[in-house]
């Protein structure tokens, strides 16, 4: 394994590797197949029909786009109106890490508390209601769908009954529920998981299964489970620039990764190497900053900490918390070396 600084191991993120061998080998062997574009391929298509099969919405539209931005971006401003917004938690990546592209595409991000990087049903029913029973409502942004992603950006998870409670609601007061699966594969691969596809296509109107951070060169299918929830999203997304001519690309990678229960796997090595790595930090004496079981692992160090551990690992900045500590991410992927864990927690030492 190679990393992006001679000498040092590199844990800052989960898309640093190229592809799955299997995309691989297949891109390959279709290399100089010509096919239709624009995703109207045999394998799209086929992409699809196992989508479909995995959600068990035998009916759900699936479209392929370029990356998690562009699909945020894009299945946000289908489902709004010119005067709605998005409520998602303070945390959430559309509102800490995606540059304004939802403002920037005119819709406001409205955000709410967050609790271990999770929004609650009673927070969204408090914030509709407040909307409501508010005179000056006209001239206010509207409330108008949710946002969530699955893992959180904190590598937490909604349980099964927080999604169902956080549906409900949804579903009470009209608002679209939206998914982003960017990390979906670390979320089904986690043992303390209990949503499935199934379930994601059942309590949500859209979701995206992510490719980029899951064994995919690039792309996300969105998921819309019953049709005609967005008329000529096909044209939309053309619009936002996220569609792919060469669309057999993005689909034939998909339908690698959904054979034989390949994307229901992939996150197997990330979850384990993650659990090795959690449990060398709390057995060397370092605090974790959220209890986060999925392929991202966040530590409270002093910023002495922080640069002796960076001048061997490669490490994301998260957040300062005072002058003197700050959380830094360490991320896993489906490619992460045994022998590179093993060097990490080397590294380590005691605290």
């Amino acid at each position: 394994m190679m990393n992006t600084a001679p000498g040092k191991l590199s844990f800052t993120s989960d898309y640093e590797e190229g592809a799955h061998p299997a995309i691989l080998e297949r891109l390959v062997q279709t290399n100089l197949m010509k096919t239709p574009g624009y995703g109207a391929d045999a394998f799209s298509e086929s992409a699809r029909e196992k989508i479909r099969a995995a959600c068990r919405a035998p009916e759900a539209e699936i479209h392929f786009l370029v990356g998690g931005t562009q699909t945020n971006a894009t299945v946000i401003d289908a489902l709004l109106r010119s005067w709605q917004g998005v409520l998602a938690p303070e945390t959430g990546h559309i509102q800490s890490h995606e540059a304004g592209a939802i403002e920037f595409g005119g819709h406001r991000v409205i955000t709410l508390p967050q609790k271990d990087g999770k929004i609650s049903a009673a927070d969204i029913r408090a914030c509709c209601e407040g909307y409501r029973d508010d005179e000056n409502r006209d001239h206010m942004v509207m409330p108008a769908m949710v946002y969530i992603s699955q893992p959180t950006e904190y590598g937490t998870l909604y349980s099964l009954r927080e999604l169902e409670e956080i549906s409900g609601v949804c579903r009470e007061f009209g608002l679209p529920l939206y998914a982003d699966g960017a990390r979906l594969a670390y979320a089904l691969a986690c043992p303390e998981n209990d949503v499935q596809l199934p379930d994601l296509a059942r309590l949500c109107d859209a979701f995206y299964i992510g490719g980029t951070k899951c064994g995919a060169l690039f792309g996300e299918a969105v998921v819309f489970p019953r049709p005609g929830t967005v008329p000529h999203f096909f044209t939309i997304v053309k619009q936002h620039g996220a569609l792919l001519a060469k669309g057999r690309i993005a689909g034939l990678q998909f339908d690698v990764l959904f054979t034989d229960d390949l994307y229901m796997k992939i996150g197997d090595r990330a979850v384990s190497a993650a659990n090795r790595i959690r449990d060398a930090l709390i057995r060397k004496g370092y605090t974790l900053a959220f209890p986060s079981p999925t392929n991202q692992i966040f530590v409270l160090l002093t910023r002495a900490q922080a640069a002796g551990l960076s001048e061997k690992v490669e490490m994301s900045f998260w957040e300062n918390v005072d002058e003197d500590h700050a959380v830094l991410r360490i991320a896993t992927s489906w490619a992460t070396a045994d022998e590179d864990v093993d060097a990490l927690i080397a590294c380590l030492g005691e605290r």
